[in-house]
């Protein structure tokens, strides 16, 4: 099938969110894939560094803490947070500048970046991407090859509380089990392109 570039009604950020290792980041790509030019990724600063074959301004913007800080105390983030030893947060003025150009942004976040987008009264869309199961999500995790033990222990804790989080009503707008891509996919892409009533 051609790529379609159709934008959607809703032109509000869209906020995705779910474990990691559940499938957000390839559900997203085939969004963006199939619709090119219609969605931006909202790029997140944080202070760890680049693995291999990632890079500035594409992956994340890679600051120093202080640089981090500094954004902070201008209140530069729509949300911030720290995982493992490293910060992350995602920008104000990306979010500004990609839906000057007419895109819809994508935002990748976690748990506290969606209570805090919740709390800042920027209108948004929320998704949360749920695994089919706790077992299926442990053992992508260890598929990865990427995480050592004690990486993966900590991711799966934080699943924990993110799947109990998920079952909060009105949190989002909409929860989708990753069970079969392209069925996950279809509901991610209609829940995006549905219009406003």
């Amino acid at each position: 099938m051609a790529p379609v570039a159709t934008l959607p009604q809703d032109r509000r950020p869209v906020v995705i969110s779910g474990p990691s290792g559940v499938g957000k980041g390839t559900l997203f790509k085939r969004l963006f894939d199939t619709h090119p030019e219609c969605f931006a990724l909202s790029v997140s600063h944080t202070t760890r560094s680049p693995r291999a074959g990632e890079a500035h301004g594409v992956d994340y913007y890679y600051v120093s803490p202080d640089e981090f800080e500094a954004l902070v105390k201008a209140d530069g983030f729509v949300e911030h947070a720290k995982f493992g030893s490293n910060r992350y947060g995602t920008s104000k003025q990306t979010i500004a500048d990609q839906t000057a150009k007419g895109r819809v942004v994508v935002l990748d976040i976690e748990m506290e970046g969606v209570k805090q987008i919740q709390k800042s009264g920027i209108e948004a869309r929320f998704a949360f991407i749920k695994p089919p199961s706790f077992e299926e999500l442990e053992k992508r995790l260890r598929g990865r090859g990427t995480e050592s033990e004690e990486s993966i222990q900590k991711r799966l804790d934080q699943a924990k509380v993110e799947l109990e989080y998920a079952n909060t009503p009105g949190v989002h707008d909409i929860i989708i089990v990753n069970d079969d891509l392209d069925r996950a996919y279809k509901e991610l892409e209609d829940f995006v392109y549905k219009p406003l009533a």
